[in-house]
């Protein structure tokens, strides 16, 4: 942990680098404030985080339903993993992940010095991030998020919670993964590096004590000689890929092949490469949902939905799975309490929010897989 003092133009700033999961923190936070007496506190939190950690996010106000059908799937379950990942690390380390920045707060609130919020919405942060990264990298992304997180079965030693103590716990985290996916270190970590040094600029009164992840202290240094346009770093547009296309092409190759086989080998063909598709695409989109122990019910829809939904853009097995399995299995508030609690693959399958999450991503790759083998096989029937 460390205390920088930084000139800018009409301003003293007063860089607090902290860990996220270390004790000694807090206390960094109350001293320095306590030591400088700044006329406003920033702090490396967006309102959806600070409320969170306020009152513990009430998950149970999240609308299930909005986020299967608007395909923020994955984007809700990173957040759950990234979440769940840095509470594990506090467990062992005995504190909550987060209470220095509410240590900022409450001491703000005291003292009745004005609070500044100075990183990015986390959904337009995470958002930039998938949408940068290819398919290659969101593989990548992904196993390393799953493997960290369901490999923390065992208690920390010494050395490696020493060395937590030392750092941004997210942080670090994203600037190891950044070494193999630059493209996401550069939203996560360097874009947030410049927005936040920019709302440090943008901050009322003359002096400011902003207290920030360590990881982010010789990032947020390089940007506090000027302020810059941030509008940029909050567009969320979607990376232009030839992946996109595949959506207008499986469906137009298979309207083809269809096509092709009725007029050159008879209905009984055609009829038989659409059975083959059918089934090649339902059982696999509804074996997905059964590893994610969907209810029967829902299981059946992904059977029945995905072999149209693969041919069809606008539409995914996993959206029906997952609302289906919605309905059958609604959540009850516990289980929205029970989020930021769970260990391991068990837990999530069993705990109703994260089990319908997984239930629809399970259901859609079952149906990609289903696709990816149907078309080629069903291709080789017209030979």
């Amino acid at each position: 942990m460390f205390v920088e003092k930084v000139k800018a133009p009409g301003k003293e700033i007063v860089l607090v680098g902290t860990a996220h999961v270390s004790r000694e923190s807090v206390e960094l936070v109350k001293k320095t404030v306590e030591s400088e007496k700044p006329d406003v506190i920033g702090i490396e939190l967006d309102m959806a985080r600070l409320q969170q950690l306020k009152s513990g996010k009430k998950w149970q106000e999240t609308d299930l339903g909005q986020i299967i059908r608007e395909g923020k799937t994955y984007l809700f379950l990173i957040n759950i993993l990234l979440a769940n990942l840095q509470r594990q690390i506090g467990d062992d380390l005995g504190v909550k992940p987060g209470s220095e920045m509410l240590q900022a707060v409450e001491i703000a609130e005291e003292k009745k010095i004005p609070i500044i919020l100075l990183d990015r919405d986390v959904k337009i942060t995470l958002k930039r991030a998938l949408d940068k990264t290819g398919v290659r990298e969101k593989l990548k992304l992904g196993y390393s998020i799953l493997s960290g997180f369901f490999g923390w079965g065992e208690k920390l030693d010494d050395l490696t919670i020493e060395s937590l103590k030392e750092k941004d716990t997210l942080n670090a985290l994203m600037q190891k993964l950044g070494e193999e996916m630059p493209s996401v270190k550069s939203v996560l970590v360097d874009e947030r590096d410049i927005f936040i040094a920019n709302a440090i600029l943008k901050s009322p009164g003359k002096k400011i004590v902003a207290v920030v992840g360590a990881g982010h202290l010789e990032g947020i240094k390089r940007f506090l000689d000027k302020r810059r346009d941030v509008r940029e770093l909050m567009l969320v547009e979607k990376r232009k890929s030839r992946l996109r296309y595949l959506k207008f092409l499986v469906p137009a190759l298979f309207i083809a092949i269809i096509g092709y086989g009725f007029y050159s080998k008879g209905i009984d063909v055609a009829l038989n490469i659409f059975i083959i598709w059918f089934l090649v695409n339902g059982i696999l989109s509804a074996l997905g949902a059964a590893i994610a122990r969907a209810h029967p019910l829902s299981i059946l829809a992904a059977f029945i939905a995905a072999p149209f939904t693969s041919l069809h853009p606008a539409f995914a097995a996993g959206w029906f799975a997952g609302l289906v399995e919605l309905k059958m299995r609604s959540p009850k508030v516990k289980d929205f309490e029970e989020l930021p609690a769970l260990n391991g693959l068990r837990q999530f399958t069993r705990n109703r929010v994260s089990r319908i999450l997984i239930v629809t991503a399970f259901a859609n790759i079952g149906s990609t897989i289903g696709t990816i083998i149907a078309l080629p096989y069903i291709a080789t029937l017209l030979a």
